[in-house]
């Protein structure tokens, strides 16, 4: 159900983007910016694009925006060096596979992703796409989701953000279900890979832009995979009670 606060979001979002829309100057700073400084960009888009995806798959499980403990600024730290690394993969993989698709005999790999859109620019990118979330996005998504779990087991706190992060006992207690065949064997082929084929069809400069707005899908799919978390341990305490009953 639509509710005030929702129309106060969306206008909210609204004028955010407005500018870059009505004013041809401030979207060419944006491109120079872009551009000149490639991983401070893409720490502020992810920073805020895809914490307001989160912010957003919260407003979907909870109804509402905000709750203590989430840990916006937390999160909004975490995104922006996931955004950095997603810039990095993007240089990495961008680069490298139309090389590799030329070392096995697709031939001007590379020239390809600078024309307009022909069938060889979109195997190309599509190629570009399966490399990068089959090698770099289940890392990223695990460690996202760890970072996560510390925030919300500090309370969603600055000063608890920073404590040391406890890899080992949060990599076993991550629900490996909902990770495996959920996110990676859901997400990854019916989504991620089709997304960032587009992603990769765009000018270099709009490519992390366009992947920082896709965070906002991103909150989305984490919010159903935490109900669906939830539903999980829902099912799991009813068969224990079940057993339980059984027994007596």
């Amino acid at each position: 159900m639509i509710k005030k606060i929702d129309l106060i979001f969306a206008v909210a979002i609204l004028l955010l983007f407005l500018p870059f829309v009505l004013s041809q100057d401030i979207f060419n700073s944006y491109i120079k910016f872009n551009h000149d400084h490639g991983l401070i960009a893409s720490f502020i888009k992810f920073a805020l694009l895809a914490t307001l995806g989160e912010v957003i798959g919260l407003r979907i499980k909870t109804g509402e925006y905000y709750r203590k403990g989430f840990g916006i600024i937390p999160r909004m730290i975490v995104w922006g060096f996931l955004g950095i690394t997603i810039k990095i993969a993007f240089v990495i993989f961008a680069t490298g596979t139309p090389v590799f698709l030329e070392s096995i005999g697709l031939s001007d790999a590379q020239l390809v992703m600078t024309k307009p859109f022909s069938f060889d620019k979109l195997l190309v990118a599509a190629s570009i796409s399966i490399a990068m979330n089959v090698v770099y996005a289940p890392v990223m998504m695990t460690l996202h989701k760890i970072t996560d779990m510390h925030i919300i087991s500090t309370g969603g706190t600055i000063a608890g953000f920073f404590t040391p992060i406890k890899f080992r006992k949060l990599f076993v207690d991550l629900d490996w279900n909902i990770q495996w065949n959920f996110v990676f064997k859901k997400t990854i082929p019916f989504f991620w890979i089709p997304a960032h084929t587009v992603t990769f069809m765009l000018p270099p400069d709009f490519r992390v832009l366009f992947a920082a707005l896709l965070g906002i899908a991103l909150g989305v799919i984490l919010a159903v995979a935490d109900m669906m978390g939830d539903d999980n341990k829902i099912l799991k305490m009813e068969a224990i009670s079940i057993k339980k009953f059984k027994k007596l």
